[in-house]
């Protein structure tokens, strides 16, 4: 199991509740990219990346078929509830986020 309590206490700043197996899923599913600091983040000003948020997560992972326009406004929603992190969002809670706005946390747990 993924160890996610290093993310808990910026997932509950900015979630409705905390879902640890969620969380730890997301920790597992990222794998290596976390140890990476760069890809361990979420640039909301650039659009490939927030792109392949919608590609990859979204679609990929949480197998949502929502319209493109339908996910970019849930990820433009993230981004703006994550603001007052600054340039680095951390990509856990982003997907944390998403997962939670789409409610998938308990398919992610499960």
């Amino acid at each position: 199991m993924a160890d996610a309590s290093k993310y808990e206490d910026n997932i509950k700043k900015y979630a409705d509740g905390y879902n640890q197996a969620a969380a730890e899923k997301i920790v597992g599913h990222l794998g290596i990219a976390l140890r990476n600091r760069d890809s361990s983040l979420v640039s909301c000003s650039d659009d490939t990346e927030l792109s392949r948020v919608r590609e990859k997560w979204c679609r990929g992972k949480l197998a949502l078929a929502q319209t493109n326009d339908e996910l970019d406004a849930a990820i433009a929603s993230v981004c703006e509830t994550l603001k007052p992190e600054g340039g680095n969002k951390s990509r856990v809670t982003f997907y944390y986020l998403l997962a939670e706005h789409f409610g998938k946390l308990d398919a992610l747990a499960g």
